[in-house]
Formats: structure tokens, C-alpha cells, sequence
């Protein structure tokens, strides 16, 4: 029998992996061993700071169970009011577990002692794969910030940065370089300060990591890309001055060239004053109009007819002179076809020529393969021992070969015995 009554829970804190069920323990020393009415209830700490207590279950010892809605299916209890036994089990833990719990045990008439306790139910979380960013622009003489963040991890991770150079080899950081949290401080960028760097998010499960290219470039390349801005619309805007220039100029001429295609139909010029419908215009222009001595009126039809007569008989002529080059070239035309058919006689004369040498060299031919059967037949008939030619006893074997009919024979050198 004790004093008062007794609430403990072994541990300050609990770990286990999200996903577990898992069982915190909690027991009770009553001031009576029998008591009629016992009351066990669990809380959770509040999402806020400042809000009430999120109730778990509680228990009555006459058999009644109340659950709330929140932990409803995933929260129950075990328990045993002889041997004071009031443990907590949840099932299926995540991040919203992740917070206090405290036992508490309520009997009437025993409202002193250590009536409840708390404990801590931490849920193990790897790290999920935390995300590289730049804060700032990558140039020379800038300040930048490396950011790292892992969206999960529980207990929280630590975040640690790593720099290698551009040969992939790990580097000292530079002196005024921090990192705390996960955000890395480069000042002062250099070109040594471009390379590869690694960031890796650790807590108790596991560790996962990130990395990132940094490319520090001079100033100059982002004032040539604002000049090369800059100067594409000063050439656009230039290329549509020339159009709106060149369409001014166009509608000009067509003006001219109307002009000069003759006056309007319906206008008659008038001293230099136009008569429109019948309507003459008169303007006092010239010294000494006055109403008794009205402006001259000229009718400017007929200059008008008299010049395109003129424009007319220039054309005509420039036409007839173009086609007197016409037949200077025809005739020149004429005695180079002429020319022509005279070397084509000439050469079908020599072409006749030509035939006249063939027909005399086919009967060379002839008579030099009678007279070549002539001289055979003699050397046989001298009864084949010496020729008329050769001093020597004739053989077959060393008469030099028959010449072709159409190469002379090479005259035979006699010994001189």
C-alpha cells in the first residue's frame, strides 16, 4: 500500500520508424488496491504552441472507452487496473505522431502524489533527397548563397557542403565562406570559386544528397546581352524606316508617272488654274488684273495635244532606228552564212581528194602482193639451194619473214666470201 498515487512511464523518449506499430508503456500505483471508479486518459501535445491538448482515448473502469475522431481506428489500450498497466499502442506512426504524449490516471479520494507523466514519441524519417538552388547571380566580385533543404527527415537532418574544383578534386573553402543550415555563403566570386559542389542531408536513418554546377562568369556577359538587346531593335527599328521610306518614294512616282500619262479626265488647265465641271478657277496671279481687264483665259487642251503628238513622233523614230539595227545585224547575219557554205565546199572538195589518194594506195596494194608471189615462186625454182638474192644455201629456217603487204621489204646485205 503506498502514501499517494504513483503515474510513470519508463523512457523520456520513444524512437521508432514511420509506418510501425508501436506500444508506449505506462503504469499506475493506486493509494487502495480496490478502487470503484478509475479513469485513464492519453493526450498529445497540440499542433500549436498556445492551443489545448489533443485528446488520445480514455478509459473508465466500468468498461467504457471513448476514442477521438483523429485517432480513431489507429489508437486503443492496454490495460490491467490489478496490476496497474495503462499502456498506449498506435498503429501505422507518421510525421503527425512526431510530439508529446502524457499518461494520465484519475481515482476519487486519491487526487494526490504523481498523478501523471509525459514522454517524448520521436518517428524516424530518412531524409528525403534534398534540392540544390542558387540564390544570386553566378559573376565576378558578386555574394551568392547554396541553398540544400530536405523536404522530410526526422529526427531533422544536418546539412553538410562539399566544393571540388573543375578537375573534380575536393577543395578548402574559401575564407569567408559559411555554412550553416544548409545555405552555403560564397562572397566575393572569383573564377577559382566556379566548380562542383555537393550537399548531403544526414540524420540518424540515413543520409541523401544533392549537387549543382556553379559557373561564375565576368560582368561583361550580361552587358552583351542587354547591348545585343539593345541593338536588335535599333536595326529593326531602322530596317522600318527604310520600308516606310522606300513605299514614300514609290508613291511619289506613281504620282509622277499619273501626272505624265496626261491631265484628269473632267479638268482643264486654265493660266495655271485648273477648271473642274465646267467651273474655271480664277486667281488675280499677275500684275495689273483688275476687274476691268480679267485674267487671261488659256485653254491648255491644246498644248497638251501637241505635246503627245511630239512624244508620239520620238517614239516612232527611236522605233525606226532600232529597226534599221535590226537589218544591219540581218545582213551581217546573211554574209556569215555565206562564209559558211564556201568552207563547206572547200572542204568537200578536199574530201574528194581523199578518196582519189585511198583508191591509189589500194592499188599499190595490189601490185605489191603480185610482185611478193613472184619472187617466192622464183627461189623455190632454183631447186632450194641459193636464191637470187642471198649468196648463202637457202633455208627455210633463216629466210627473214615475208614483209606486209603494206610496209616495204628492207633490202638484204650480201657476204662477200
Amino acid at each position: 500500500m503506498t502514501v499517494a498515487l504513483e503515474v510513470s512511464i519508463p523512457q523520456r523518449t520513444y524512437e521508432f520508424a514511420r509506418g510501425d506499430n508501436i506500444t508506449i508503456p505506462c503504469s499506475f500505483k493506486p493509494k487502495n488496491p480496490v478502487n470503484d471508479l478509475v479513469i485513464i486518459s492519453w493526450l498529445a501535445e497540440a499542433d500549436k504552441p498556445g492551443e489545448p491538448e489533443v485528446s488520445v482515448l480514455t478509459s473508465y473502469s466500468t468498461g467504457v472507452l471513448d476514442i477521438s475522431d483523429r485517432y480513431e481506428g489507429r489508437a486503443s489500450l492496454e490495460q490491467d487496473l490489478a496490476k496497474g498497466v495503462a499502456n498506449l499502442k498506435l498503429s501505422s506512426i507518421g510525421l503527425q505522431d512526431n510530439r508529446l504524449f502524457d499518461c494520465r490516471v484519475a481515482i476519487p479520494k486519491d487526487d494526490k502524489g504523481q498523478l501523471a507523466d509525459t514522454t517524448r514519441l520521436v518517428v524516424l524519417v530518412a531524409p528525403s533527397v534534398p534540392v540544390c538552388k542558387i540564390d544570386g547571380k553566378a559573376e565576378y566580385f558578386q555574394d551568392i548563397s547554396l541553398t540544400c533543404q530536405s523536404e522530410e527527415g526526422s529526427p531533422l537532418p544536418t546539412y553538410k557542403w562539399q566544393g571540388y574544383d573543375v578537375r573534380n578534386m575536393p577543395r578548402a573553402p574559401a575564407p569567408k565562406t559559411t555554412d550553416k543550415d544548409g545555405v552555403l555563403s560564397l562572397f566575393n566570386l572569383t573564377m577559382e570559386s566556379s566548380g562542383y559542389y555537393v550537399c548531403t542531408s544526414t540524420n540518424k536513418i540515413r543520409s541523401a544528397k544533392c549537387n549543382l554546377t556553379l559557373s561564375v562568369m565576368p560582368q561583361s556577359m550580361a552587358l552583351g546581352s542587354t547591348a545585343g538587346i539593345i541593338g536588335g531593335v535599333v536595326v529593326g527599328v531602322l530596317v522600318l524606316l527604310i520600308i516606310l521610306i522606300y513605299c514614300c518614294c514609290c508613291r511619289k512616282k506613281d504620282k509622277a508617272e499619273e501626272y505624265a500619262m496626261g491631265v484628269p479626265e473632267g479638268e482643264e488647265f486654265h493660266d495655271d488654274k485648273p477648271v473642274v465641271n465646267g467651273e474655271v478657277r480664277q486667281t488675280r496671279s499677275k500684275e495689273g488684273d483688275d476687274e476691268d481687264h480679267p485674267p487671261k483665259i488659256v485653254d491648255r487642251r491644246d498644248q497638251y495635244k501637241e505635246r503627245s503628238e511630239k512624244d508620239y513622233d520620238d517614239r516612232r523614230s527611236d522605233y525606226d532606228d532600232r529597226r534599221s539595227d535590226y537589218d544591219d545585224h540581218r545582213e551581217h547575219h546573211d554574209d556569215r552564212r555565206s562564209d559558211y557554205d564556201d568552207r563547206r565546199s572547200n572542204y568537200d572538195d578536199r574530201r574528194e581528194h581523199h578518196d582519189d589518194r585511198r583508191d591509189q594506195d589500194d592499188r599499190y596494194s595490189d601490185h605489191r602482193d603480185r610482185y611478193d608471189r613472184d619472187r617466192v615462186y622464183d627461189e623455190r625454182s632454183d631447186g632450194g639451194r641459193y636464191s637470187d638474192r642471198y649468196d648463202e644455201p637457202y633455208d627455210d629456217r633463216d629466210r627473214p619473214p615475208s614483209v606486209p603487204a603494206n610496209k616495204p621489204a628492207k633490202p638484204s646485205k650480201n657476204r662477200i666470201d
